[in-house]
């Protein structure tokens, strides 16, 4: 031991163990902190008690000798971290020559084993970039499959692990699949087996107790995992074609017979399925099922998976029943019965096959998808309405020879859907429009009918009405939208009755808000002050006598919203109050119900009180300009 740490020993300034850790960390040797990484020893400063330390980001700093001992590990000189600071020039060469060496020195360096992600952290900065590590390190992965040395797992986030023997690929292979104990697990044991089917000697000793293995697990299986035991039949078959001399055991248990027997649950097994193996189940559905697989095949079709929409119609294609498909698309079409993901489908393959199917129907079929998704808070229906914003395109391309009455249908159907804001309906509009530029008063005469249908209400009743409104606004959806998030909660929407409750309530509440927001734009607050009473008007007090027996009833005829049977206030819509609007004192006048026509005639007529709730500045007042006449 050096004398002068034996001195610190001797005074109780260090521990023997301590001193022996230091006695290893000599100016020149490399070595690693948890925190600062790793470094090199500078010199040692016994005086101040200090070991000098350079690191890549700070030179010289200094360390207390207890606190060196306890927490630096020495780097020997074969470390790879040694021979990058030493020879970097030699570690790239390396790189090139052999690369196995060079792994197996990180390997080495780490204890035997180290994950992907350690390997790159040692190379990517000062040895490769990015891209650069990943095309070495997929062809360099190969290298060490063949070595043998290497014991490489399937899973990225396991450690590599360095074999003190060598073990060929087929015997590693086998060992996989037997420690293998879950039969997900083995079926992915199973398709490495099949990639690397020609490093086995002896295929039909070393690989037919597999082939029973895989029949057995499927059998069992079939019951509760439909699609894993797909998987292993597809496996099973994929491995006996590439190794004609195996044989299976169980001949029945084949592919074609599967999906007979689990055709009623296809809709829930494929998407389970890896998408090259669903591909397969889809395209055999017409030897398996024979003339029938049509009708299967378009229930798979509006299942709405992604990946089945892709697949079916290509296998209508392939048996030449394009035909029948296009029926069924125009049926669905008409019928506003197809789903998002089939919509989506056929608007990104409009330029093809499918092109006559591009109409205004179409537009139709779309708005009443997004309207049933936004119910049911399906998350598709996003796909389908991003599709119909971004692709400008796509309305053009469906109103492209369609005549004026059937364009100006879809404007008015497109005015009145939920699914988007006034903004941008106005912006999906203007796309009909660049076609039609006629039709651009369909959107400013529905502006005109709006003017020409307003109410004449009360202040009173228009302040009702504004707080009725309020309250939706700010109280009950805010309550109503935590309570959908309560529901949501609880899991299963299919069969929760709190959710679907909280929906319906969503919906009532919607409705009466759109409802409220259309009456309060198009309502006109008065006071009743001065009214016309020559003639029955809106704000008037009309006596009425019966023709027959002589009795007089009183009517007060008042706006939209203040009709009061009991007080005999009347609306000035109801079919009483557009009978007298307008007729003078002497007239007759006829008001029926279901049971009788009875003839009155007008004694007097005199204004109603006043109004006394003060007006609302916020809101549009009626005006002389505004008459409202009898209909």
């Amino acid at each position: 031991m050096d004398a002068e740490l034996e001195k610190l020993v001797e005074s109780g300034k260090l521990t023997a163990r301590a001193a022996d850790q230091l006695e290893k960390l000599k100016p020149g040797t490399f070595c690693l902190h948890k925190s600062w990484g790793f470094g090199r020893v500078a010199e040692w400063n016994l005086l101040l008690n200090q070991i000098l330390i350079d690191f890549p980001g700070k030179k010289g700093h200094g360390m207390q000798l207890p606190y060196a001992a306890d927490n630096l590990l020495v780097i020997p000189p074969e470390h790879f971290l040694a021979k990058k600071a030493t020879d970097l020039k030699g570690v790239k060469e390396l790189i090139k020559k052999d690369p196995t060496a060079l792994v197996r020195n990180i390997l080495e360096s780490l204890g035997g084993s180290a994950t992907v992600t350690q390997i790159s952290q040692l190379m990517v900065g000062d040895i490769f970039n990015e891209p650069e590590w990943k095309r070495w390190w997929d062809s360099t992965k190969k290298l060490l499959n063949k070595e043998g040395y290497f014991l490489i797992p399937t899973k990225k986030n396991e450690p590599i692990q360095l074999r003190g023997e060598k073990v060929s690929r087929a015997n590693e292979l086998m060992t996989f699949f037997d420690q293998a104990r879950q039969p997900k697990e083995q079926a992915a044991a199973l398709d490495q087996i099949i990639k690397f089917h020609h490093e086995f000697d002896k295929p039909e000793t070393q690989l037919q107790p597999i082939i029973a293995t895989i029949e057995e697990a499927a059998a069992r299986n079939q019951r509760l995992n439909p699609a894993l035991v797909f998987e292993l039949v597809m496996a099973r078959d994929d491995l006996i074609e590439r190794c004609p001399k195996l044989k299976t055991t169980n001949p029945d248990l084949a592919l074609a017979r599967l999906i007979v027997e689990e055709e009623a649950r296809l809709i829930t097994i494929l998407p389970k399925l890896p998408a090259s193996k669903e591909r397969r189940v889809l395209h055999a559905l017409p030897a398996a099922l024979g003339p029938a697989w049509t009708t299967r095949g378009l229930q798979l079709m509006q299942s709405n998976h992604a990946r089945a929409v892709l697949q079916i119609p290509r296998v209508f294609v392939e048996a030449g029943l394009q035909d029948e498909l296009r029926a069924f698309l125009q049926r669905g079409i008409r019928e506003h019965s197809v789903t998002s993901e089939v919509l989506v489908w056929l608007c990104r393959e409009r330029e093809g096959e499918w092109r006559d199917l591009m109409t205004p129907d179409l537009l139709g079929a779309i708005l009443s998808a997004l309207e049933r998704d936004q119910h049911n808070e399906n998350s598709r229906g996003s796909k389908l309405r991003d599709l119909l914003l971004d692709d400008r395109e796509l309305i053009p391309d469906m109103f492209t020879g369609a005549e004026v009455g059937v364009a100006r249908d879809a404007m008015r159907r497109l005015m009145l859907t939920p699914v988007f804001d006034e903004l941008t309906k106005r912006s999906l509009l203007a796309r009909i429009i660049k076609l039609y530029p006629a039709l651009e008063s369909v959107i400013t005469g529905e502006q005109k009918e709006e003017k020409s249908a307003a109410l004449v209400v009360s202040w009173s009743s228009l302040e009702k009405r504004k707080t009725e409104y309020e309250e939706i606004v700010n109280k009950k959806i805010p309550e109503n939208s935590k309570e959908i998030g309560i529901a949501r909660s609880y899991g299963d929407l299919r069969e929760n009755f709190e959710f679907k409750a909280a929906k319906e309530m969503q919906a009532v509440l919607i409705r009466r808000k759109s409802e409220l927001e259309t009456a309060l734009h198009n309502a006109r607050g008065t006071a009743f002050e001065s009214p016309d009473t020559t003639q029955v008007s809106i704000g008037t007090i009309v006596t009425l006598r019966d023709s027959e027996s002589g009795e007089e009833e009183v009517y007060t005829v008042l706006g939209a919203w203040d009709g009061d049977p009991d007080r005999c206030i009347i609306s000035y819509q109801t079919a009483i109050g557009q009978a007298l609007l307008g007729h003078k004192i002497g007239e007759i006048v006829t008001l029926g119900d279901d049971q009788q026509t009875r003839r009155f005639a007008i004694m007097s007529i005199e204004p109603a009180p006043v109004d006394v709730t003060a007006p609302d500045p916020s809101l549009p007042e009626v005006v002389a300009a505004e008459p409202v006449a009898a209909e």
